[in-house]
């Protein structure tokens, strides 16, 4: 479990005006809540927050944010963003209680070389780069290994193939395909599809063969 230290002050003016304000000063408003707790309006640093988000993935990272001498255990739940500066406006908080599980996105982190792409030439494509996991707070994973070693061209992992440390369970459809090894290219446009006879130099039936490899790269 990936842990972050972050220190936030209490804030008790509110509004458009006051949160444009404290942005140019270079603070962030944010929020704690959870727990049977009032929601609480706090102030926190930017650079101290970007640097922290620069380190740790925010979605599945316990930060222990201190506020008046007192500390809590934290998850960040939503992270507002500038639409074009992208600069970071406001950051809600969620105080957490151990025993109580919580829902976190968690990202997956693929190892080795599939058999299909080293023999053979395949294309392994990550199709999956996080899972949704329902967890005690104190055992969150810093992240998913996904082992795709074995994988021959045309094979595929599902969800529930996972290798999931113990007490957590994944939300995500179990039959969702999280990577898989596709043919080479060069394979994909030299056959033909289902009854057909390709004769040499029709361009016609090359460019056909491409849009079918473009319409199965959609499903």
């Amino acid at each position: 479990m990936a842990t972050a230290s972050l220190n936030a002050t209490p804030r008790t003016e509110r509004g458009t005006g006051v949160a444009r304000k404290l942005r140019q000063a270079g603070s962030v408003p944010a929020v704690i809540y959870g727990h049977g707790r009032d929601a609480q309006s706090l102030v926190i640093n930017t650079r101290e927050i970007d640097k922290l988000l620069s380190q740790y993935a925010a979605a599945s990272t316990v930060i222990e944010l201190t506020v008046d001498g007192t500390t809590a255990k934290t998850l960040i739940r939503e992270i507002q963003r500038h639409p074009v500066k992208r600069h970071i406006v406001h950051i809600d908080f969620q105080q957490l209680v151990a025993g109580e599980k919580v829902t976190v996105s968690v990202p997956l982190r693929f190892h080795g070389t599939p058999d299909g792409v080293r023999i053979a030439g395949g294309i392994l494509e990550e199709t999956m780069h996080q899972v949704h996991l329902r967890v005690d707070p104190s055992q969150i994973p810093d992240h998913i290994d996904v082992d795709v070693t074995p994988l021959t061209i045309g094979h595929n992992l599902h969800v529930r193939d996972l290798q999931l440390p113990e007490g957590v369970a994944v939300l995500d459809e179990p039959g969702a395909t999280v990577c898989l090894v596709a043919a080479p290219k060069a394979a994909v446009e030299a056959t033909p599809g289902e009854g057909e006879t390709p004769a040499a130099g029709e361009p016609e039936l090359i460019r056909k063969a491409k849009a079918d490899e473009d319409e199965a790269a959609k499903k």
